[in-house]
């Protein structure tokens, strides 16, 4: 018998009782334990061993002078406590040491484990530390503060992963592949421009969303020599900072410290830090940390007792139990207050239920409501969760400022993510101008979008702009250079292809909404065509520092709308009345082409109009435009936010694949009219 029948059939037994009506028990009927001391609770004196396992009949701690090897120096059976828990006081100072439960269901004692609410652990994450958290902070760790925040479509979003960022020979950066890597500056690449944190100060970024940072199950911490590689999407320890990028995984206190001076340096340059975090599943079922202190409770199950599988790896946690809610309402706490961390990003949001997103939100306005929330708004696969409680992008309504992706915009630009041949809007396939639109206007309901043409969605699915990331590629599937080359039509030149990146990107961070670039997209980076690169070597992960001379032009383009969007706050629009009252898009009835209008100061902006034109055409189109004078600001894949040149008729030239972006103030004509004055010609 297979041992997840074994643990099935125990937990059906239990789940009987001879209370008088032999009524039949659900993981509903289970005790709630609603204090905050689950796990250890340390002092110099005494610590407090707390463990919520309600279905036990036996718990036993078990200390070790070792976080990985030797056998246990001491056993001691834990006492059965209220609403489920087992507790133990140890009248010594036990710091140093480290600790596993094991607790006995029937006549079998399961495999030993450091406990879910684990905060420190040894190598490989097997055995929980016994640390002083105090002594991990580092000098100053008292006055870091979250940078300034004042709306969420203020945020532009920078998603990495830790070894990716660092780790080429050219990064200039010592600390390859850790935490550290983001707090060294003055690094350079070959040719002497700025790399690591310079250069993301540089690029104008606001906030780093880490790629899976807490302890993963994939690295054998012991054996970094291997120099093996993962996402990080298989959670092993949720509170605890992955051990493969400290300096030292055997030391407890290392990565906890490297993690928080990470935070600090990126602080001290204005850069926010967001977590991957990854609730929806575990890297095992049945041997897990959860699975081990209260089998079956914290997973969902199909009819026939089978693991359900929504993250299509394996197994999918149940976010409505509340024991499930309380750990991860209460560990986006910790990452939080003790690490400072400024938001979250919910991998597979849509698992879990739309109740425990919204407490989650709840818990982290008390600490600070500028701290950001978003996530995937759907599942891989089937969940026995009703669609209607799931926290997907169709339920987003319903989501307290909580953001969800927008896989709308994403493929109507660069095209289909299932099939990478299908070429998108800024490679000239048309009939998506609907799609770009809606993206536009940041997901939500305007007047001018016709919602049955949209490719995903049919209607709006958020309150407003603040609830929308706008993308066209992450760390899923094919990063966007390789996606427009594999997709590009027919005799596309190399040339066209930046066209085609650089219209992708514009449209991303002048929609309204938040915009969302993968790292290294600014250096023109691409991943050698592998679709998922999960555990892909080095050689294709890492970011070429030397791309940012090779490709200095795309670099340069970047920076400038990134410069662009934060210093104008009509693309950054929070609320959806501002933006169906300002937003108004030109009726042109040319394929492709998509124009509107930014009007009357907008959201406190200081140019009173803006005009803006997407060409998603290889050729280049005359279209007709307001009368006014026009200051051109981006055309042809060049931004000056100075000025480009002036348009003065209303017959206006825009280049092939490309955006052209122009403002109007009618006070400063006259201060601007020496400027060059002259229609542009197509290229």
């Amino acid at each position: 018998m297979k041992l997840r029948h074994i643990i099935m059939f125990m937990i059906t037994a239990l789940l009987y009782s001879c209370n008088g009506n032999n009524k039949v028990l659900t993981y509903d009927d289970y005790p709630v334990y609603d204090g905050t001391d689950l796990e250890l609770t340390y002092s110099p004196t005494a610590s407090k061993f707390k463990l919520w396992a309600p279905t036990a009949d036996d718990v036993k701690l078990l200390l070790y002078d070792n976080g990985d090897e030797g056998s246990a120096t001491e056993i001691v059976d834990m006492n059965k406590s209220d609403n489920g828990t087992w507790e133990i006081e140890i009248k010594e100072n036990l710091k140093g040491k480290f600790y596993t439960f094991q607790i006995k269901i029937g006549e079998k004692w399961l495999d030993e484990t450091p406990g879910m609410w684990v905060k420190a652990t040894g190598i490989n994450g097997k055995r929980a530390a016994i640390i002083d958290m105090s002594e991990t902070n580092p000098d100053g760790w008292e006055n870091d503060v979250r940078p300034p925040l004042k709306n969420f479509t203020d945020i532009i979003l920078y998603e990495v992963h830790v070894r990716d960022f660092s780790v080429s020979p050219n990064s200039g950066i010592k600390n390859k592949g850790k935490f550290l890597a983001f707090t060294e500056i003055g690094t350079k690449n070959t040719a002497g421009q700025a790399t690591g944190i310079d250069h993301l100060k540089e690029l104008g970024i606001t906030h780093v969303h880490l790629l899976p940072s807490y302890d993963f199950a994939s690295i054998d911490e012991s054996k970094l020599e291997e120099n093996k590689y993962n996402w990080g999407y298989d959670p092993l320890n949720y509170n605890v900072p992955e051990g493969s990028y400290s300096t030292n995984p055997r030391d407890p206190k290392s990565r906890i410290l490297e993690f928080k001076k990470m935070v600090q340096a990126l602080h001290s340059s204005g850069i926010r830090v967001i977590m991957d975090v990854v609730y929806n599943h575990t890297y095992t079922g049945e041997k897990s940390h959860l699975n081990l202190t209260a089998p079956g409770y914290f997973y969902r199950f199909n009819a026939d007792s089978t693991w359900s599988n929504a993250s299509g790896c394996g197994n999918e946690t149940a976010s409505e139990r509340t024991m499930m809610r309380k750990f991860i309402v209460e560990s986006v706490v910790h990452w939080a207050t003790e690490y400072h961390v400024d938001g979250f990003r919910f991998d597979l949001m849509g698992i879990h239920d739309i109740e425990t997103m919204n407490e989650v939100r709840a818990a982290l306005d008390k600490i600070d409501p500028t701290i950001f929330i978003y996530g995937e708004g759907w599942t891989a696969a089937g969940s026995p969760l009703a669609e209607e409680k799931r926290a997907v992008k169709k339920n987003a309504k319903q989501l307290k400022n909580i953001a969800v992706f927008s896989d709308d915009i994403r493929d109507a630009l660069k095209g289909s993510w299932m099939h990478s041949e299908i070429p998108g809007f800024v490679s000239g396939t048309d009939s998506l101008e609907e799609s770009v639109k809606f993206g536009i206007v940041g997901g939500g309901t305007h007047s001018q979008v016709d919602y049955t043409k949209l490719i995903y969605s049919k209607e709006s699915y958020v309150n407003n702009p603040t609830q929308i990331i706008n993308y066209v590629s992450c760390h899923d599937d094919m990063c966007l250079v390789d996606k427009l080359n594999e997709s590009k039509p027919l005799n596309a030149s190399v040339e066209e292809l930046i066209r085609f990146n650089k219209l992708a990107q514009t449209i991303v961070f002048t929609a309204q909404g938040v915009p969302f670039i993968y790292a290294g997209e600014e250096l023109y980076r691409n991943k050698k065509g592998v679709h998922n690169t999960y555990q892909s070597p080095d050689s294709i992960n890492q970011i070429d520092w030397d791309f940012k001379t090779k490709n200095k032009d795309i670099y340069s383009y970047y920076q400038g709308l990134i410069s662009l969007r934060k210093a104008h706050a009509a693309f950054r629009i929070p609320t959806q009345d501002l933006v169906q009252k300002h937003l108004k898009f030109i009726d042109l009835q040319i394929p492709n082409v998509i124009a509107y209008t930014l009007t009357d100061h907008v959201n406190g902006e200081k140019w009173k109009d803006i005009l803006v034109i997407y060409n998603g055409n290889r050729k280049a189109k005359s279209i007709t435009i307001p009368e006014g004078v026009w200051n051109v600001v981006c055309h042809n894949g060049l931004i000056n936010l100075n000025g480009l040149f002036q348009v003065k008729t209303t017959n206006f030239i825009v280049a092939p694949s490309s955006a052209s972006i122009m403002y109007f103030e009618k006070e400063k004509e006259k201060t601007l009219a020496p400027k060059k004055t002259l229609a542009p010609k197509g290229e």
